[in-house]
């Protein structure tokens, strides 16, 4: 029996896909053999010896210690398109409010109640104040074309609106779900100097904070919006409060409100509502439950942040090894299977920077003493055996 962790609430269409004659499904367990995890953070947790994996219901894995969970042989999960709609249709709402000052718009109105027949003529004077330009035809810069950023995309080339997108790393399979009528850039500075509104969609790391700043905000046209679907630190809030002080920026919509931007004038701060759907909430859940499943039964990685995605079907039994992507390593376990007489029928071997994971398919039985020969090998980080 496997026990999973459920560290927040997670939909009962991701638990249900466990056969509970195999695992059980817990809030509560002190060393579970997986994680399902949604905004907890997980940075102080002390990881127990069977933890083999961590699954985030969502994209972003900043609240978990992915380099520390590689080194110790814990495999984080996250669920890359399963929230994508629900983020896509609030990056199409921030677009039209960044525009007709909507939001502004419905706070003033509020402000009109009790005064009876007045209302209609207070409405129509004072109306002009929340005037904008319709986004039809302009042209929007997404910066970042992974599953959020090409929804986005496509959905604004059907709205009427010229699309630009940079991404140096686009995968074969956006590529082929982006509208062709999107005009894609190799120098993110095209895509400034054309955009009448810019969206981001990038992930979080040491390089990309606060990439968007005083520079890269000089080189955008005057009244640029700017619309932060993904991590508030992407932004520097100094530099962007400057530049809507200055006119430089018309407006700022972010998902992810800081002290220093609210209540600034023409920042429209959103509490964190991109995927705050119950579709994707139960998407996010099923695809993190189904990672965890064919990791834990088959050994095979799909969509794992700090380790690299491999599958492989086996015939006999299958060890799983995860180790330092050093040389050697190969050449070492094969030849521990040659000292115990058994055959190699399969191997499959990828790399992810530091990180190896390999999959052997033995012909034979793999006893306790070939693993622990396995994990004696200078590198290997974890092994086991699935049978």
């Amino acid at each position: 029996m496997y026990n999973i962790l459920t560290l927040n609430e997670i939909s009962s269409y991701g638990t249900d896909k466990f056969d509970k004659t195999k695992y059980s499904i817990s809030k509560d367990c002190e060393n579970p053999d997986a994680v399902m995890v949604r905004s907890a953070a997980m940075h102080d947790t002390e990881f127990g010896s069977n933890l083999l994996a961590i699954a985030r219901a969502g994209a972003g894995v900043n609240n978990i210690p992915v380099e520390k969970c590689a080194d110790i042989g814990i495999c984080v999960f996250n669920t890359p398109g399963a929230n994508a709609n629900a983020v896509k249709e609030l990056v199409i709402a921030g677009l039209l409010i960044s525009s007709r000052k909507v939001a502004d718009a419905i706070d003033w109105a509020k402000t009109l109640k009790g005064n009876g027949a007045d209302v209609g003529k207070m409405v129509e004077k004072g109306k002009s104040a929340f005037g904008g330009p319709e986004i039809m035809g302009k042209t929007l810069g997404v910066d970042g074309l992974g599953a959020i950023g090409v929804l986005v995309a496509n959905a604004a080339l059907s709205l009427g609106m010229n699309v630009v997108g940079y991404d140096p790393y686009l995968s074969v399979k956006a590529a082929l779900g982006l509208n062709p009528r999107c005009k894609t850039v190799n120098d993110i500075k095209e895509l400034y100097a054309v955009s009448d509104y810019i969206t981001i969609h990038v992930p979080f790391n040491p390089e990309t904070k606060g990439f968007i700043n005083d520079e890269t905000i000089a080189l955008m046209k005057d009244g640029v919006r700017i619309l932060n679907f993904s991590r508030a630190e992407l932004v520097d809030s100094d530099s962007v409060i400057k530049a809507l002080e200055s006119g430089k920026a018309a407006a700022y919509v972010v998902d992810f409100p800081t002290d220093e931007i609210i209540g600034v004038k023409n920042v429209i701060a959103i509490p964190h509502l991109g995927a705050s759907t119950p579709e994707s909430e139960d998407n996010c859940a099923v695809m993190a439950a189904q990672e965890l499943i064919d990791y834990i039964e088959n050994g095979n990685i799909i969509n794992s942040v700090n380790l690299p995605d491999a599958e492989m079907n086996a015939t006999g039994t299958k060890v799983c090894v995860i180790h330092k992507n050093v040389p050697d390593v190969i050449s070492q376990l094969t030849t521990v299977f040659g000292k115990a007489k058994i055959n190699i029928e399969n191997m499959l071997n990828k790399s992810k920077k530091d990180y190896s994971y390999t999959l052997i398919d033995a012909a034979g039985s793999v006893t306790d003493d070939i693993i622990n020969n396995i994990a004696a090998v200078d590198g290997v980080i974890r092994v086991r055996a699935i049978k």
